[in-house]
């Protein structure tokens, strides 16, 4: 798990989370971006990123586990869908997580947090 602050690239409009190599494909990873912790996943090669906090009971995802396309918090099993932040799995009840773009350029990995 990779913890990092990343930096604002102004032109772009686009916090870079860093380079591509340090996200492996089945991996998630917590990075703190504009202030937020946001987990960023790798699923076949596309890049994914939502809110890092468990709406149950404020765990991170990224220390939890990885069950397809679903972030399996460590804590009591609730699932989100980490391609749309939609809740998969009870005991979290509040609908979902903040969703943000994501994009790969010249071998980096942006997101979009604003």
């Amino acid at each position: 798990m990779i913890i990092k602050n990343a930096h604002m690239n102004n032109s772009m409009g686009k916090i870079i989370a860093g380079p591509a190599s340090d996200f492996p494909e089945g991996t998630t990873h917590k990075l703190t971006l504009d202030g937020r912790d946001i987990a960023v996943t790798n699923i076949g090669g596309v890049y994914y990123a939502v809110d890092d906090t468990c709406t149950h009971a404020g765990a991170s995802l990224a220390e939890g586990r990885l069950d397809g396309c679903n972030l399996v918090c460590g804590w009591h099993g609730a699932e989100f869908d980490c391609t749309t932040g939609k809740l998969a799995k009870f005991p979290a009840t509040i609908p979902g997580l903040t969703s943000y773009a994501t994009s790969e350029e010249d071998g980096n990995i942006y997101v979009e947090v604003s």
